[in-house]
Protein backbone atom coordinates (compact mmCIF):
# COMPACT_ATOMS: atom_id res chain seq x y z
CA UNK A 1 0.00 0.00 0.00
CA UNK A 2 1.13 3.56 -0.65
CA UNK A 3 0.45 6.81 1.19
CA UNK A 4 1.16 9.84 -1.03
CA UNK A 5 1.63 13.37 0.28
CA UNK A 6 0.96 16.14 -2.26
CA UNK A 7 2.86 19.43 -1.91
CA UNK A 8 2.28 22.63 -3.89
CA UNK A 9 6.01 23.06 -4.49
CA UNK A 10 6.17 26.77 -5.29
CA UNK A 11 3.95 27.85 -2.39
CA UNK A 12 5.78 25.53 -0.01
CA UNK A 13 9.22 26.84 -0.96
CA UNK A 14 8.07 30.45 -0.68
CA UNK A 15 6.76 29.78 2.81
CA UNK A 16 10.01 28.06 3.77
CA UNK A 17 11.88 31.12 2.45
CA UNK A 18 9.82 33.32 4.77
CA UNK A 19 10.22 30.89 7.67
CA UNK A 20 14.01 30.72 7.45
CA UNK A 21 14.66 34.28 6.32
CA UNK A 22 16.70 33.19 3.29
CA UNK A 23 15.96 31.80 -0.17
CA UNK A 24 15.03 28.11 0.00
CA UNK A 25 15.00 26.06 -3.18
CA UNK A 26 14.58 22.31 -3.56
CA UNK A 27 18.26 21.71 -2.99
CA UNK A 28 18.30 23.82 0.16
CA UNK A 29 15.34 22.47 2.14
CA UNK A 30 16.55 21.92 5.73
CA UNK A 31 16.75 18.38 7.05
CA UNK A 32 14.14 19.04 9.74
CA UNK A 33 11.66 20.04 7.04
CA UNK A 34 12.24 16.79 5.15
CA UNK A 35 11.65 15.01 8.47
CA UNK A 36 8.30 16.82 8.78
CA UNK A 37 7.30 15.89 5.23
CA UNK A 38 8.54 12.29 5.24
CA UNK A 39 6.83 11.46 8.51
CA UNK A 40 6.17 7.84 9.48
CA UNK A 41 3.29 6.57 7.36
CA UNK A 42 4.20 8.55 4.22
CA UNK A 43 5.61 6.42 1.39
CA UNK A 44 5.77 8.95 -1.46
CA UNK A 45 5.86 12.73 -1.89
CA UNK A 46 4.24 14.30 -4.93
CA UNK A 47 5.97 17.61 -5.66
CA UNK A 48 3.25 19.26 -7.72
CA UNK A 49 4.33 21.96 -10.15
CA UNK A 50 8.09 21.61 -10.62
CA UNK A 51 8.26 22.06 -14.42
CA UNK A 52 8.85 25.33 -16.28
CA UNK A 53 5.63 27.33 -16.42
CA UNK A 54 4.71 29.13 -19.60
CA UNK A 55 5.21 32.91 -19.94
CA UNK A 56 2.69 32.87 -22.79
CA UNK A 57 0.21 31.03 -20.60
CA UNK A 58 0.77 33.55 -17.82
CA UNK A 59 -0.02 36.44 -20.17
CA UNK A 60 -3.28 34.75 -21.12
CA UNK A 61 -4.17 34.22 -17.44
CA UNK A 62 -3.50 37.87 -16.63
CA UNK A 63 -6.05 38.89 -19.27
CA UNK A 64 -8.73 36.43 -18.11
CA UNK A 65 -11.11 38.19 -15.74
CA UNK A 66 -12.79 34.95 -14.66
CA UNK A 67 -9.45 33.54 -13.55
CA UNK A 68 -8.43 36.82 -11.89
CA UNK A 69 -11.69 36.84 -9.95
CA UNK A 70 -11.01 33.32 -8.65
CA UNK A 71 -7.51 34.41 -7.63
CA UNK A 72 -8.86 37.38 -5.66
CA UNK A 73 -11.48 35.20 -4.01
CA UNK A 74 -8.78 32.87 -2.69
CA UNK A 75 -6.24 35.61 -1.92
CA UNK A 76 -7.99 38.94 -1.20
CA UNK A 77 -4.70 40.91 -1.08
CA UNK A 78 -3.61 39.49 -4.44
CA UNK A 79 -0.67 41.18 -6.16
CA UNK A 80 0.43 40.59 -9.74
CA UNK A 81 3.60 38.95 -8.47
CA UNK A 82 1.53 36.26 -6.77
CA UNK A 83 0.40 34.92 -10.17
CA UNK A 84 2.99 32.45 -11.42
CA UNK A 85 0.99 30.78 -14.17
CA UNK A 86 -0.43 27.28 -14.25
CA UNK A 87 1.82 24.28 -13.53
CA UNK A 88 -0.42 22.42 -15.98
CA UNK A 89 0.50 24.85 -18.75
CA UNK A 90 3.97 23.35 -19.19
CA UNK A 91 6.55 25.30 -21.20
CA UNK A 92 9.04 22.45 -20.99
CA UNK A 93 9.64 19.35 -18.88
CA UNK A 94 12.67 20.90 -17.22
CA UNK A 95 12.66 21.78 -13.53
CA UNK A 96 12.11 25.51 -13.12
CA UNK A 97 15.42 27.20 -12.23
CA UNK A 98 13.58 29.42 -9.76
CA UNK A 99 12.88 26.43 -7.51
CA UNK A 100 16.32 24.87 -7.86
CA UNK A 101 16.49 23.41 -11.35
CA UNK A 102 17.40 19.77 -12.09
CA UNK A 103 20.20 19.74 -9.50
CA UNK A 104 17.84 20.93 -6.77
CA UNK A 105 15.29 18.27 -7.68
CA UNK A 106 17.98 15.59 -7.61
CA UNK A 107 18.98 16.72 -4.12
CA UNK A 108 15.36 16.64 -2.95
CA UNK A 109 14.93 13.14 -4.35
CA UNK A 110 18.07 12.02 -2.53
CA UNK A 111 16.85 13.49 0.77
CA UNK A 112 13.53 11.66 0.39
CA UNK A 113 15.21 8.41 -0.63
CA UNK A 114 17.39 8.56 2.48
CA UNK A 115 14.13 8.45 4.45
CA UNK A 116 12.69 5.58 2.41
CA UNK A 117 10.23 7.85 0.57
CA UNK A 118 9.67 7.93 -3.20
CA UNK A 119 9.28 11.06 -5.34
CA UNK A 120 6.31 11.56 -7.70
CA UNK A 121 6.13 14.26 -10.39
CA UNK A 122 3.46 15.43 -12.83
CA UNK A 123 2.97 14.63 -16.48
CA UNK A 124 0.33 16.49 -18.52
CA UNK A 125 -0.37 14.19 -21.49
CA UNK A 126 -3.33 16.03 -23.02
CA UNK A 127 -1.92 19.48 -23.78
CA UNK A 128 1.08 21.81 -23.72
CA UNK A 129 1.67 25.55 -23.43
CA UNK A 130 1.34 27.73 -26.55
CA UNK A 131 5.09 28.40 -26.38
CA UNK A 132 6.11 24.76 -25.92
CA UNK A 133 8.89 23.74 -28.35
CA UNK A 134 6.70 21.07 -29.96
CA UNK A 135 4.58 23.72 -31.71
CA UNK A 136 7.54 24.50 -33.95
CA UNK A 137 9.71 21.40 -33.66
CA UNK A 138 7.07 18.63 -33.68
CA UNK A 139 3.81 20.11 -35.01
CA UNK A 140 2.49 16.65 -35.92
CA UNK A 141 2.04 16.04 -32.18
CA UNK A 142 -0.85 18.52 -32.07
CA UNK A 143 -4.46 18.80 -33.21
CA UNK A 144 -4.62 21.26 -36.11
CA UNK A 145 -7.30 23.63 -37.27
CA UNK A 146 -7.81 25.92 -40.23
CA UNK A 147 -7.99 29.66 -40.76
CA UNK A 148 -11.77 29.25 -41.06
CA UNK A 149 -11.87 27.45 -37.69
CA UNK A 150 -9.96 30.31 -36.10
CA UNK A 151 -12.24 32.95 -37.62
CA UNK A 152 -15.37 31.06 -36.64
CA UNK A 153 -14.35 30.08 -33.10
CA UNK A 154 -11.32 31.98 -31.74
CA UNK A 155 -12.04 30.64 -28.24
CA UNK A 156 -11.33 27.10 -29.46
CA UNK A 157 -8.37 27.73 -31.79
CA UNK A 158 -5.21 29.80 -31.85
CA UNK A 159 -2.51 30.69 -34.34
CA UNK A 160 1.16 30.00 -33.65
CA UNK A 161 3.57 30.90 -36.44
CA UNK A 162 1.86 29.91 -39.66
CA UNK A 163 -0.14 27.08 -38.04
CA UNK A 164 -3.61 27.00 -36.48
CA UNK A 165 -4.01 24.67 -33.50
CA UNK A 166 -6.92 23.59 -31.32
CA UNK A 167 -6.91 24.73 -27.72
CA UNK A 168 -6.86 21.94 -25.15
CA UNK A 169 -10.14 20.72 -23.71
CA UNK A 170 -12.09 17.86 -22.27
CA UNK A 171 -15.43 16.93 -23.84
CA UNK A 172 -17.62 18.40 -21.09
CA UNK A 173 -16.21 21.93 -20.74
CA UNK A 174 -15.21 24.85 -22.95
CA UNK A 175 -11.61 24.89 -24.18
CA UNK A 176 -8.89 25.94 -21.77
CA UNK A 177 -7.60 29.32 -22.97
CA UNK A 178 -3.91 28.81 -22.15
CA UNK A 179 -3.04 25.39 -23.64
CA UNK A 180 -2.79 23.63 -27.00
CA UNK A 181 -4.26 20.20 -27.68
CA UNK A 182 -2.02 17.19 -28.28
CA UNK A 183 -3.16 14.46 -30.64
CA UNK A 184 -3.35 11.12 -28.86
CA UNK A 185 -3.73 9.32 -32.20
CA UNK A 186 -0.52 10.73 -33.71
CA UNK A 187 2.50 8.45 -33.87
CA UNK A 188 4.75 11.45 -33.27
CA UNK A 189 2.94 12.34 -30.06
CA UNK A 190 3.15 8.80 -28.76
CA UNK A 191 6.89 8.73 -29.39
CA UNK A 192 7.30 12.15 -27.78
CA UNK A 193 5.26 11.06 -24.74
CA UNK A 194 7.51 8.04 -24.26
CA UNK A 195 10.59 10.28 -24.43
CA UNK A 196 9.09 12.71 -21.94
CA UNK A 197 8.07 10.01 -19.47
CA UNK A 198 11.45 8.30 -19.71
CA UNK A 199 13.01 11.68 -18.86
CA UNK A 200 10.66 12.07 -15.89
CA UNK A 201 11.57 8.55 -14.82
CA UNK A 202 15.23 9.60 -14.82
CA UNK A 203 14.31 12.21 -12.19
CA UNK A 204 11.60 10.57 -10.09
CA UNK A 205 10.17 7.29 -8.83
CA UNK A 206 6.61 7.86 -9.99
CA UNK A 207 4.47 10.00 -12.26
CA UNK A 208 0.98 11.36 -11.76
CA UNK A 209 -0.69 11.67 -15.16
CA UNK A 210 -3.11 14.57 -15.36
CA UNK A 211 -6.59 13.77 -16.75
CA UNK A 212 -5.28 10.45 -18.04
CA UNK A 213 -8.62 9.28 -19.42
CA UNK A 214 -8.68 12.05 -22.05
CA UNK A 215 -6.08 10.13 -24.10
CA UNK A 216 -8.06 6.88 -24.24
CA UNK A 217 -9.11 5.98 -27.79
CA UNK A 218 -12.86 6.11 -27.19
CA UNK A 219 -12.77 9.37 -25.23
CA UNK A 220 -10.38 11.08 -27.65
CA UNK A 221 -12.40 10.06 -30.68
CA UNK A 222 -15.61 11.40 -29.14
CA UNK A 223 -13.90 14.66 -28.22
CA UNK A 224 -12.07 15.37 -31.48
CA UNK A 225 -13.77 13.34 -34.22
CA UNK A 226 -12.27 13.72 -37.68
CA UNK A 227 -9.66 16.24 -36.50
CA UNK A 228 -7.77 13.47 -34.69
CA UNK A 229 -7.61 11.15 -37.68
CA UNK A 230 -8.12 7.40 -37.51
CA UNK A 231 -7.83 5.77 -34.10
CA UNK A 232 -4.81 3.46 -33.77
CA UNK A 233 -5.45 -0.18 -33.02
CA UNK A 234 -3.68 0.18 -29.67
CA UNK A 235 -4.82 2.55 -26.94
CA UNK A 236 -2.51 5.43 -25.96
CA UNK A 237 -1.51 4.16 -22.53
CA UNK A 238 -1.30 0.52 -23.62
CA UNK A 239 1.34 1.68 -26.08
CA UNK A 240 3.17 4.25 -23.97
CA UNK A 241 3.49 2.65 -20.53
CA UNK A 242 5.23 -0.60 -21.59
CA UNK A 243 7.75 1.37 -23.65
CA UNK A 244 8.54 3.62 -20.68
CA UNK A 245 8.93 0.59 -18.44
CA UNK A 246 11.57 -0.81 -20.76
CA UNK A 247 13.71 1.98 -19.28
CA UNK A 248 12.14 2.31 -15.83
CA UNK A 249 10.45 -0.98 -14.88
CA UNK A 250 9.57 0.21 -11.37
CA UNK A 251 8.23 3.65 -12.27
CA UNK A 252 4.90 4.14 -10.45
CA UNK A 253 2.10 5.30 -12.77
CA UNK A 254 -0.79 7.14 -11.09
CA UNK A 255 -3.77 8.29 -13.16
CA UNK A 256 -6.03 11.20 -12.41
CA UNK A 257 -9.18 9.50 -13.69
CA UNK A 258 -12.92 10.15 -13.74
CA UNK A 259 -16.10 8.94 -15.47
CA UNK A 260 -15.82 5.37 -14.10
CA UNK A 261 -12.84 4.64 -16.36
CA UNK A 262 -10.55 3.57 -13.54
CA UNK A 263 -10.76 -0.15 -14.31
CA UNK A 264 -10.01 0.39 -17.99
CA UNK A 265 -6.97 2.52 -17.15
CA UNK A 266 -5.72 -0.11 -14.73
CA UNK A 267 -5.94 -2.64 -17.55
CA UNK A 268 -3.92 -0.28 -19.76
CA UNK A 269 -1.03 -0.24 -17.30
CA UNK A 270 -1.65 2.21 -14.48
CA UNK A 271 -0.66 1.11 -10.99
CA UNK A 272 -3.22 3.39 -9.32
CA UNK A 273 -6.18 5.51 -10.40
CA UNK A 274 -8.06 8.22 -8.51
CA UNK A 275 -11.16 6.95 -6.68
CA UNK A 276 -13.38 9.97 -7.27
CA UNK A 277 -16.47 7.82 -6.81
CA UNK A 278 -15.55 7.08 -3.18
CA UNK A 279 -14.79 10.77 -2.60
CA UNK A 280 -18.26 11.73 -3.85
CA UNK A 281 -19.92 9.11 -1.67
CA UNK A 282 -18.04 10.17 1.45
CA UNK A 283 -18.82 13.85 0.88
CA UNK A 284 -22.38 13.66 -0.43
CA UNK A 285 -23.87 10.26 0.42
CA UNK A 286 -24.24 7.82 3.32
CA UNK A 287 -22.80 4.63 4.78
CA UNK A 288 -24.95 2.36 2.58
CA UNK A 289 -23.55 4.05 -0.52
CA UNK A 290 -19.96 3.76 0.71
CA UNK A 291 -20.47 0.09 1.62
CA UNK A 292 -21.84 -0.66 -1.86
CA UNK A 293 -18.72 0.91 -3.36
CA UNK A 294 -16.49 -1.26 -1.19
CA UNK A 295 -18.02 -4.48 -2.52
CA UNK A 296 -16.07 -4.05 -5.76
CA UNK A 297 -13.41 -6.58 -6.76
CA UNK A 298 -10.51 -6.44 -4.30
CA UNK A 299 -7.88 -6.50 -7.05
CA UNK A 300 -9.48 -3.38 -8.49
CA UNK A 301 -9.70 -1.68 -5.10
CA UNK A 302 -6.04 -2.27 -4.33
CA UNK A 303 -5.17 -0.09 -7.33
CA UNK A 304 -7.32 2.92 -6.40
CA UNK A 305 -6.19 6.19 -4.79
CA UNK A 306 -8.46 7.20 -1.90
CA UNK A 307 -8.54 10.89 -0.96
CA UNK A 308 -10.53 13.60 0.79
CA UNK A 309 -8.90 16.49 -1.03
CA UNK A 310 -6.26 17.42 -3.58
CA UNK A 311 -5.49 20.63 -5.45
CA UNK A 312 -8.58 20.18 -7.66
CA UNK A 313 -11.10 19.58 -4.85
CA UNK A 314 -12.41 21.86 -2.10
CA UNK A 315 -10.59 21.65 1.19
CA UNK A 316 -11.90 18.78 3.31
CA UNK A 317 -12.50 21.11 6.26
CA UNK A 318 -15.12 22.98 4.20
CA UNK A 319 -17.07 20.00 2.85
CA UNK A 320 -16.62 17.54 5.73
CA UNK A 321 -17.17 19.62 8.84
CA UNK A 322 -16.05 18.56 12.30
CA UNK A 323 -16.05 14.89 13.19
CA UNK A 324 -17.29 13.87 9.73
CA UNK A 325 -13.84 14.69 8.31
CA UNK A 326 -12.20 12.53 10.97
CA UNK A 327 -14.53 9.63 10.24
CA UNK A 328 -13.87 9.91 6.50
CA UNK A 329 -10.13 10.16 7.13
CA UNK A 330 -10.15 6.95 9.17
CA UNK A 331 -11.89 5.30 6.22
CA UNK A 332 -9.48 6.40 3.49
CA UNK A 333 -6.47 5.67 5.72
CA UNK A 334 -7.52 2.05 6.31
CA UNK A 335 -9.01 0.93 2.99
CA UNK A 336 -7.10 -1.13 0.42
CA UNK A 337 -5.33 0.92 -2.21
CA UNK A 338 -3.25 4.07 -2.01
CA UNK A 339 -4.10 7.10 0.11
CA UNK A 340 -3.52 10.66 -1.06
CA UNK A 341 -3.01 13.35 1.58
CA UNK A 342 -2.80 17.03 0.61
CA UNK A 343 -0.42 19.52 2.23
CA UNK A 344 -2.52 21.80 4.45
CA UNK A 345 -5.20 19.15 5.01
CA UNK A 346 -3.70 18.11 8.33
CA UNK A 347 -3.78 21.71 9.58
CA UNK A 348 -7.41 22.23 8.57
CA UNK A 349 -6.83 24.79 5.83
CA UNK A 350 -10.10 25.93 4.26
CA UNK A 351 -9.04 27.94 1.19
CA UNK A 352 -8.60 25.98 -2.02
CA UNK A 353 -5.78 27.81 -3.74
CA UNK A 354 -5.81 28.13 -7.54
CA UNK A 355 -2.70 26.39 -8.86
CA UNK A 356 -1.70 29.58 -10.68
CA UNK A 357 -0.75 31.31 -7.41
CA UNK A 358 2.58 31.26 -5.60
CA UNK A 359 1.21 32.53 -2.27
CA UNK A 360 -1.74 31.53 -0.14
CA UNK A 361 -3.53 33.37 2.68
CA UNK A 362 -2.50 32.84 6.25
CA UNK A 363 -4.90 30.57 8.12
CA UNK A 364 -4.74 29.50 11.77
CA UNK A 365 -3.86 25.85 12.20
CA UNK A 366 -6.42 23.56 13.80
CA UNK A 367 -4.10 22.02 16.38
CA UNK A 368 -6.58 19.34 17.46
CA UNK A 369 -7.07 18.23 13.85
CA UNK A 370 -3.32 18.27 13.27
CA UNK A 371 -2.79 16.03 16.29
CA UNK A 372 -5.50 13.65 15.02
CA UNK A 373 -3.86 13.32 11.60
CA UNK A 374 -0.41 12.87 13.13
CA UNK A 375 -1.71 9.94 15.14
CA UNK A 376 -3.78 8.50 12.30
CA UNK A 377 -1.05 8.55 9.64
CA UNK A 378 1.49 7.03 12.03
CA UNK A 379 -0.87 4.44 13.48
CA UNK A 380 -2.09 3.17 10.12
CA UNK A 381 1.37 2.83 8.56
CA UNK A 382 1.34 -0.94 9.11
CA UNK A 383 -2.40 -1.64 9.37
CA UNK A 384 -2.98 -2.10 5.64
CA UNK A 385 -0.95 -5.26 5.21
CA UNK A 386 -2.15 -8.75 4.43
CA UNK A 387 -5.79 -9.60 3.81
CA UNK A 388 -8.62 -7.06 3.82
CA UNK A 389 -12.25 -8.02 4.32
CA UNK A 390 -15.47 -6.00 4.37
CA UNK A 391 -17.44 -7.05 7.46
CA UNK A 392 -21.17 -7.45 7.97
CA UNK A 393 -23.00 -5.38 10.58
CA UNK A 394 -26.06 -6.79 12.32
CA UNK A 395 -28.75 -5.07 14.37
CA UNK A 396 -32.10 -5.72 16.01
CA UNK A 397 -35.73 -5.52 14.83
CA UNK A 398 -36.32 -2.33 16.80
CA UNK A 399 -32.94 -0.74 15.99
CA UNK A 400 -31.66 -0.45 12.43
CA UNK A 401 -28.89 2.05 13.17
CA UNK A 402 -26.36 -0.68 12.33
CA UNK A 403 -26.97 0.32 8.71
CA UNK A 404 -24.91 3.43 9.43
CA UNK A 405 -21.87 1.39 10.48
CA UNK A 406 -18.98 0.67 8.15
CA UNK A 407 -16.66 -2.16 9.19
CA UNK A 408 -13.68 -4.02 7.80
CA UNK A 409 -10.68 -6.00 8.98
CA UNK A 410 -7.02 -6.52 8.11
CA UNK A 411 -4.97 -9.57 8.99
CA UNK A 412 -1.37 -10.57 8.37
CA UNK A 413 -0.31 -13.53 10.49
CA UNK A 414 -0.95 -12.61 14.11
CA UNK A 415 -1.41 -8.91 13.27
CA UNK A 416 -5.13 -8.27 13.15
CA UNK A 417 -7.06 -5.02 13.00
CA UNK A 418 -10.71 -4.02 12.96
CA UNK A 419 -12.14 -0.70 11.77
CA UNK A 420 -15.70 0.33 12.64
CA UNK A 421 -17.06 3.76 11.69
CA UNK A 422 -20.42 5.32 12.43
CA UNK A 423 -20.80 7.27 9.23
CA UNK A 424 -23.91 9.18 10.24
CA UNK A 425 -25.12 12.13 12.30
CA UNK A 426 -26.90 10.00 14.92
CA UNK A 427 -25.80 7.31 17.40
CA UNK A 428 -25.46 3.80 16.00
CA UNK A 429 -25.31 0.35 17.59
CA UNK A 430 -24.67 -3.06 16.13
CA UNK A 431 -22.71 -6.28 16.21
CA UNK A 432 -19.84 -7.11 13.85
CA UNK A 433 -18.83 -10.79 13.68
CA UNK A 434 -15.06 -10.98 13.29
CA UNK A 435 -13.71 -13.37 10.61
CA UNK A 436 -11.17 -15.24 12.75
CA UNK A 437 -12.51 -18.57 14.03
CA UNK A 438 -9.31 -19.23 16.01
CA UNK A 439 -10.44 -16.58 18.50
CA UNK A 440 -12.96 -19.08 19.91
CA UNK A 441 -12.15 -20.38 23.36
CA UNK A 442 -9.71 -17.53 24.05
CA UNK A 443 -9.80 -14.19 25.77
CA UNK A 444 -8.91 -11.24 23.58
CA UNK A 445 -7.71 -7.70 24.12
CA UNK A 446 -8.83 -4.97 21.72
CA UNK A 447 -6.67 -1.84 21.81
CA UNK A 448 -7.50 1.50 20.20
CA UNK A 449 -4.68 2.67 17.94
CA UNK A 450 -5.41 6.38 18.33
CA UNK A 451 -5.69 6.48 22.12
CA UNK A 452 -4.93 4.29 25.12
CA UNK A 453 -8.31 2.61 25.55
CA UNK A 454 -8.40 -1.19 25.68
CA UNK A 455 -11.28 -3.65 25.90
CA UNK A 456 -11.24 -7.29 27.06
CA UNK A 457 -13.64 -9.54 25.18
CA UNK A 458 -14.20 -13.27 24.82
CA UNK A 459 -13.30 -14.78 21.47
CA UNK A 460 -16.50 -16.82 21.38
CA UNK A 461 -18.47 -13.58 21.37
CA UNK A 462 -16.26 -11.88 18.77
CA UNK A 463 -16.35 -14.80 16.32
CA UNK A 464 -19.99 -15.65 17.12
CA UNK A 465 -22.63 -12.96 17.55
CA UNK A 466 -19.89 -10.40 17.02
CA UNK A 467 -18.23 -7.37 18.54
CA UNK A 468 -20.85 -5.09 20.09
CA UNK A 469 -20.34 -1.42 19.26
CA UNK A 470 -22.21 1.73 20.28
CA UNK A 471 -20.77 4.79 18.58
CA UNK A 472 -21.66 8.47 18.71
CA UNK A 473 -22.22 10.32 15.41
CA UNK A 474 -19.14 10.27 13.14
CA UNK A 475 -17.10 8.27 15.69
CA UNK A 476 -15.09 5.12 15.12
CA UNK A 477 -13.05 2.27 16.52
CA UNK A 478 -9.61 1.57 15.07
CA UNK A 479 -8.57 -1.56 16.95
CA UNK A 480 -5.80 -4.09 17.12
CA UNK A 481 -6.99 -7.55 18.17
CA UNK A 482 -4.73 -9.69 20.34
CA UNK A 483 -5.47 -13.16 21.61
Amino acid sequence: MTAIYEINTLVWLNELTARYGRPVTLGEVPEEVWDEVARPGIDAVWLMGVWERSPAGLEIALRNEELLSSFRHALPDLATGDIAGSPYCVRNYVVDPGIGGPAGLAEARARLAARGVRLILDHVPNHVAPDHPWLTERPDCLVHGTADDLARDPEAFLKAGDQVYARGRDPYFPPWPDVVQLNAFADDLRAAAVETLVSIGDQADGVRCDMAMLLMNDVFAKTWGHRAGAAPAEDFWSYVIPKVREHHPDLLFVAEAYWDLEWALQQQGFDHCYDKRLYDRLVHEDAESVRAHLRADLGYQRRLVRFLENHDEPRAATVLPGDRERAAAVAVATLPGATLWHEGQFEGRRVRLPVFLSRRPQEPADEALHDFYDRLVTATAHVREGDWQLLDCAGWPDNDTHRNLLAWSWSAGQDRYVVVINYSDRPAQGRIPLPWTDLRGRSCTLAELLDENTYDREGDELAGPGLFVALDPWHWHLLSVRR
